[in-house]
């Protein structure tokens, strides 16, 4: 049996399609749609394509978009007022501080500000220790671990006695990533952080750097 890659396009449909009949339940019950703010400082042409396809999706499903955008040389005193006003806006849900930012700024100041009801990144200090400790959820985990999760449940009869490794690169939800979910599966030893762009295309970098076993599952 060959190794196989899991494409999760199909799969992202069906939840962005369920999404949006979700928004447009609310909206038939009176209900206030859902609202997502996001913050870009600087011109970061990476941060600035992520932020618009965050955009683009939230249009997609119905989801009120707001966009903020600051100049690289804005102060911490601005970052953190405009959070503090996101925080109190009753049509913002969920708040996304793309990072990194600029340097100069202090961004864990700026992401222990976001209210813990609306850290959709799961990166404020409480969300991250209720995911590190046994028997406390938090109301909101990194995103890209959970959809991880969700992509295998779907795809695999049962997750029960497989093993699992974790490559992970540096920064918060790689960090978090690891503890996001559980299952009952064997961790392989060689998880490990390394830094971006470290790991080649196609390689299982956990020791020896060689290709992916027979019968593996490997999501990029």
């Amino acid at each position: 049996m060959t190794a196989r890659i899991l494409d999760g396009n199909a799969i992202a449909e069906q939840v962005r399609a369920g999404v949006a009949a979700e928004v447009k339940q609310r909206e038939a019950a009176g209900l206030m749609r859902p609202g997502l703010a996001a913050v870009l400082v600087g011109e970061n042409p990476a941060s600035q394509s992520y932020v618009k396809s965050k955009r683009k999706a939230c249009a997609e499903v119905g989801i009120e978009s707001f966009g903020f955008e600051l100049p690289a040389t804005a102060t911490q005193a601005e970052v953190e007022g405009l959070v503090q006003q996101l925080n109190a806006d009753p049509r913002v849900h969920g708040i996304l501080v793309q990072l990194p930012l600029p340097s100069g700024l202090d961004e864990e100041a700026v992401l222990k500000l976001v209210s813990i009801h609306k850290d959709v990144d799961g990166f404020h200090p409480i969300n991250i220790g209720r995911l590190a400790q046994k028997g406390r959820d938090p109301l909101f985990v990194p995103c890209t671990p959970t959809g991880v999760m969700y992509l295998l449940e779907q795809n695999l009869p049962t997750l029960e006695g497989g093993s699992a490794g974790t490559l992970q690169y540096r920064g918060h939800a790689g960090g978090a990533a690891a503890g996001s979910r559980q299952c009952d599966c064997h961790h392989l030893p060689f998880a490990q952080q390394r830094p971006a762009g470290h790991l080649p295309p196609g390689r299982c970098a956990g020791g020896s750097g060689g290709p992916a076993r027979n019968g593996a599952r490997q999501l990029d």
